[in-house]
């Protein structure tokens, strides 16, 4: 079978959406399926995988996203050989895939991966909550009605587009991640990054972005650094330049600077071996679907804190596999205290 992926952006861009394509890819690839991803892009990029087929358009900022209206014209004939296309953003790819794919009646799969609704929150803080949840509710039912299959990996998420007043029905299907490599990773030296054999290091993997919570992360880490005076926090990912600086300027301003590394991206594959080294895993963020972070770093047997809320919640037991807590900063932070202290 010839398989689609539509995605909006790709690598070299990290995300969970690429993740979470690049393993459905791979193994879809082993079971004798042919799998190709239509993205956005530098042409001139040079892929580590076969079968990525980009199209040009604007760069938004350094956001690795891309504005464009269409793809290329090879891009658009070869994608109406699909035998299915898997479309992972409702927006651009989506409408893509109708337009292209639609009249030739290639069937058309949706996952919603994105709480597009706490996204126009973040982004577009002056918007009234109304007036996005209403473009949703808009958008997204006619949106789902149009496609073949609506899937989702949450049951959080599930309600979330009922919400938004989607009736098709919807199928829950838990992300997959190769934890292979998570399970039996080495970890890296903690001299190396000037860490003691006792030192309790909490670590963040992931975008470096508004919606991910940071500044209140990190405020409830150094009301637990005030408390235990050998916990550090490491944040792996990067982001948009601008927001990375404001984050690395809020670590200074609280002078953290020596308790708080934030080291930028790492290569995907070294990842496990970061983790390895840690002892918690902690975010804030709130708008996840079904984190593929957050289970990378259980493959890595690291408890978890998070906050009570759709993805995290639906991941994570408390008490069990780690603890959540209400966004409340006195709450978080005092049960990320008792974390480090078991640890």
């Amino acid at each position: 079978m010839k398989i689609g992926m539509m995605v909006d952006s790709y690598k070299p861009y990290i995300s969970g959406i690429t993740n979470y394509v690049e393993v459905n890819k791979e193994y879809l690839e082993k079971m004798g399926h042919e799998v190709f991803v239509f993205t956005f892009g530098d042409l001139d990029y040079k892929d580590n995988e076969k079968n990525i087929i980009r199209s040009p358009g604007v760069p938004l900022a350094d956001s690795g996203f891309y504005l464009s209206l269409r793809y290329k014209r090879f891009a658009w004939k070869f994608l109406q050989s699909m035998d299915v296309v898997h479309v992972h953003h409702p927006f651009l790819s989506g409408r893509l895939a109708l337009r292209y794919c639609r009249p030739m009646k290639i069937p058309i799969v949706f996952t919603n991966h994105t709480r597009y609704d706490l996204y126009a929150q973040a982004y577009f803080p002056l918007m009234p909550d109304q007036v996005s949840t209403g473009l949703l509710q808009a958008y997204m039912p006619s949106f789902c009605k149009a496609v073949d299959s609506v899937i989702t990996p949450s049951a959080g998420m599930e309600k979330v587009l009922r919400e938004l007043e989607v009736e098709e029905p919807i199928e829950i299907i838990p992300n997959g991640v190769d934890l292979r490599d998570f399970k039996s990773a080495k970890p890296l030296s903690r001299a190396k990054f000037g860490y003691k054999k006792n030192d309790v290091i909490l670590v963040y993997s992931g975008r470096i972005a508004v919606e991910k919570n940071l500044p209140f992360l990190i405020e409830a880490f150094t009301g637990v650094a005030k408390a235990i005076p050998n916990v550090h926090l490491l944040l792996i990912g990067g982001g948009i330049q601008q927001y990375e600086e404001e984050i690395h300027t809020l670590i200074k301003q609280l002078n953290f600077s020596n308790r708080i590394k934030a080291i930028g991206r790492v290569p995907y594959e070294q990842l496990p071996q970061y983790l390895a080294m840690c002892d918690v895993f902690v975010t804030a963020s709130v708008t996840e679907v079904h984190p593929l972070s957050v289970i990378e770093a259980m493959g890595a047997g690291l408890p978890v804190m998070g906050i009570e809320s759709v993805g995290v919640g639906d991941t994570v037991e408390d008490g069990v596999t780690g603890f959540l807590s209400t966004e409340d900063l006195p709450a978080f932070t005092a049960k990320l205290t008792r974390l480090c202290l078991d640890s």
